[in-house]
């Protein structure tokens, strides 16, 4: 019992050393000491964003260069990049000059008091007329239906026929028609002829008030007793705007520089300012 005691200490202390030399790490020559780790603090450190799959939300980015726009779109843009780049004449630039915004409401409220009537409506009124002449009694004449009074004329056609005779009281005319030679010498006529004419937007806008997907122009023929102060203020505003202002009939359009043009211009002007005042010093 006694050998047995007296060996058990023996083995600890020969077990304790080896315990002793595996806790500590022996650092080589030329490696670096392992970095001690600092406690996280929300207020001063970075959060680095992973923008994986299932992670953060992508930022918002302008992709307007990556779209494949269609063909109609990418024609318009062209069109109107061009119409600034080159030299657009006095009879086209004169479209570009429109109504204001509160010129055009009070207009276009006048105008759609006086819209024609829909398919629907005169569907049922010749319906009702119809009905009427079969339910009356032979040989007996029913009176006739007094047909609507329409005030609002569309089409260019109508449009011109009523400016010859200078039966319309006010004409308008769409600024963005396509071609724009259907309309050209509408302007001219109208002055020729006395007859107070006015551009607005759009050519939709004035389709709207016929019923139709779009119109070039339409033509007011009258009114009624409680409009007509309104019609007077309008026509007054055209004719100081479009009939008689001779200065915007003659003003040139386009011809506008790029951004990038206009900053290489400023550049070589500005290097060409700083040689001249090199060159004044010299003399």
């Amino acid at each position: 019992m006694s050998s047995k005691q007296t060996k058990a200490p023996a083995a600890a202390a020969k077990a304790a050393p080896v315990a002793a030399n595996k806790s500590k790490k022996v650092v080589k020559k030329g490696e670096k000491k392992p970095k001690t780790r600092t406690l996280f603090n929300a207020l001063y450190t970075k959060e680095t964003k992973n923008f994986g799959t299932g992670f953060g939300v992508q930022p918002k980015r302008d992709l307007t260069h990556f779209v494949h726009w269609p063909r109609y779109v990418r024609v318009q843009r062209q069109r109107r990049v061009l119409l600034r780049r080159l030299k657009v004449p006095p009879t086209i630039n004169q479209f570009t000059r429109v109504f204001d915004k509160n010129t055009a409401i009070h207009l276009f409220k006048l105008l759609d008091k006086y819209r024609p009537e829909e398919a629907s409506v005169k569907k049922a009124r010749l319906l009702k007329v119809a009905e009427a002449r079969a339910a009356a009694p032979k040989g007996e004449k029913v009176a006739k239906a007094e047909k609507p009074v329409q005030y609002l004329r569309h089409g260019i056609d109508a449009v011109t026929k009523l400016v010859e005779k200078k039966k319309a009281k006010l004409v308008v005319i769409a600024h963005d028609v396509d071609p724009v030679e259907l309309v050209l010498y509408l302007p001219a006529l109208c002055r020729r002829m006395d007859v107070p004419y006015c551009i607005v937007k759009s050519k939709s806008r004035l389709g709207e008030l016929v019923h139709m997907r779009n119109a070039a122009c339409v033509a007011l023929t009258g009114v009624n007793a409680t409009d007509a102060n309104e019609l007077a203020l309008l026509v007054e505003s055209a004719k100081q705007m479009f009939n008689n202002n001779a200065d915007a009939r003659k003003t040139w359009g386009g011809n506008t520089l790029s951004g990038p043009t206009r900053a290489i211009i400023a550049k070589r002007q500005k290097a060409a300012s700083k040689e001249a005042t090199a060159k004044s010093k010299i003399q």
